[in-house]
C-alpha cells in the first residue's frame, strides 16, 4: 500500500487529488490529509475511505515548523512508510506594489512561510522516509513562479523561491531515487485568489486576474497526479504557460505585456 501526504487538502486541487486518489487506488492508498480546516479534511476523509482508502487526517498550518514535523511524524506513526509528498498548500495574493502600506508588509513574510517554508519544512522531516522508499516529491508552484505577474510581486516571490529551491533539491535526491517533480498550473477555477492576501494583508474576496479560461479543478489535479505517478521533472500545464516560458527568453518585453493583459482593469497599474 502506498502512503501518500498532501498538504492543503481541506478543499481545491489538494481535496480532488485526494477523491482521485481514493478512486484510482482504493485499498491499496493510504492518504494523510493535511490542512487547518479539520472539519473539511474530515469530510474529503469519510468520502475517500467510501473507495477503500484508508486515511489520516491531520490539522496543520503549514507556516509552523513544528506543525509540519509532528504531520510527517503522524504519518510514519500510522502507516510506517512515506510514499510521496505533495506540497500542494498555498495562499495567493494580488497587490501592486506600491499600493502596500510600509506597516503593512509583514504579510509578505507570511506568505513566504505558507507557500516555501511549509513546503521545505515538510519535506526536510518526509526525506528520510522518502529516501527509504525512493518515493516522490511533488511542489505545486504556478505559472507565476516562472514569469513575473504584475499584482504579484508577494506571490511570484514566493513561487519563484519554490522553483529555486525544489531544482536544486532534484539534483541532490536523484541518486536515492526519489523523484521531485514541481507543477506549474495557470488560472485554476478554485477560490484562491479570493481567500488570498491584498495590499492590506487580509483577504482580497475577488481574483484579480481573467477567469474566462480557468482549468477545472478536476483537471489539474489528474495532470499533478499523472506527473508524479510518472515522475516528472515538471509539469507546466497550459499552452500559453509553455509558450510563455521559452518567448520569455527571446522576447521578454510580450511576455511582459501577456501578462499585464492577465489582470483585470481595475487592479492594473495607475
Amino acid at each position: 500500500m502506498k502512503t501518500i501526504v498532501i498538504t492543503g487538502a481541506s478543499d481545491g486541487i489538494g481535496a480532488e487529488m485526494a477523491r482521485q486518489l481514493a478512486v484510482t487506488h482504493r485499498a491499496a492508498v493510504g492518504l494523510v490529509l493535511a490542512a487547518r480546516n479539520e472539519e473539511a479534511l474530515n469530510a474529503i476523509a469519510a468520502h475517500c475511505r467510501e473507495h477503500g482508502a484508508q486515511t489520516l487526517v491531520v490539522k496543520t498550518d503549514v507556516s509552523i515548523e513544528p506543525q509540519c514535523r509532528a504531520l510527517i511524524a503522524a504519518a510514519a506513526e500510522k502507516f510506517g512508510h512515506i510514499d510521496a509528498l505533495i506540497n500542494n498548500a498555498g495562499m495567493s495574493a494580488q497587490a501592486l506594489f506600491e499600493d502596500v502600506k510600509a506597516a503593512d508588509l509583514p504579510w509578505y513574510e507570511n506568505l513566504m512561510r505558507i507557500n516555501l517554508w511549509g513546503s521545505v519544512w515538510c519535506t526536510h522531516a518526509a526525506l528520510p522516509y522518502l529516501k527509504l522508499s525512493r518515493g516522490s516529491i511533488v511542489a505545486v508552484s504556478s505559472l507565476a513562479g516562472l514569469i513575473g505577474v504584475p499584482g504579484r510581486t508577494a506571490y511570484c516571490a514566493t513561487k519563484f523561491a519554490m522553483t529555486g529551491f525544489f531544482e536544486a533539491l532534484r539534483s541532490e535526491v536523484k541518486t536515492a531515487g526519489v523523484s521531485v517533480t514541481t507543477v506549474y498550473p495557470g488560472v485554476v477555477a478554485t477560490n484562491i485568489r479570493y481567500r488570498g492576501f491584498n495590499a492590506a494583508g487580509v483577504a482580497a474576496g475577488a481574483s484579480g486576474l481573467k477567469e474566462d479560461d480557468a482549468m477545472s479543478v478536476e483537471e489539474c489535479a489528474r495532470l499533478i497526479l499523472q506527473g508524479m505517478e510518472r515522475r516528472e521533472r515538471e509539469v507546466v500545464m497550459t499552452a500559453k504557460g509553455k509558450l510563455g516560458r521559452w518567448l520569455k527568453l527571446l522576447a521578454p518585453g510580450k511576455v511582459e505585456a501577456m501578462a499585464l493583459a492577465a489582470l483585470k482593469d481595475e487592479v492594473k497599474p495607475h
